[in-house]
């Protein structure tokens, strides 16, 4: 089915206890203000200036400090099949989202965009 999907976010997972100092290193280190997500207060996000991508920190309970990307896409199961003939595999679903990984064994989300903002200008179309 034909549907649109680009790479949304960098996603920089840290453990609880590094967080808020995680927090404040990417907001010095970007110069844009990381502000938390009113529905997932385990992340802290900001637009990147003249990018169409975002960072985004995320407060992880246990595990090492990684990094991994978030692609958006209008038609999650059509994403997620498309990537799965690629090599990747599902992981678990969180949140209304797949978590994945790639053929390597990295981690990445594939995540529903509703908003009707993906489109030809902004996003690649897989027919």
């Amino acid at each position: 089915m034909p549907h649109h999907s680009r790479i949304d976010k960098i996603v920089i997972d840290v453990p609880e206890a590094d967080h808020d100092e995680e927090v404040g290193f990417w907001q010095a280190a970007t110069g844009q203000t990381m502000t938390p997500f009113a529905h997932y207060p385990d992340y802290h996000g900001a637009l990147l200036p003249g990018q169409e991508i975002g960072l985004l920190t995320q407060r992880i309970g246990e595990g090492e400090s990684r990094v991994h990307l978030d692609i958006h896409t209008d038609d999650l199961e059509a994403e997620v099949a498309r990537l799965e003939g690629l090599g990747a595999r599902r992981v678990r679903q969180a949140n209304g989202w797949w978590v994945m990984r790639d053929p390597a064994g990295l981690l990445f989300c594939v995540i529903p965009d509703t908003s009707g903002a993906l489109n030809a200008d902004n996003a690649r179309r897989w027919d």
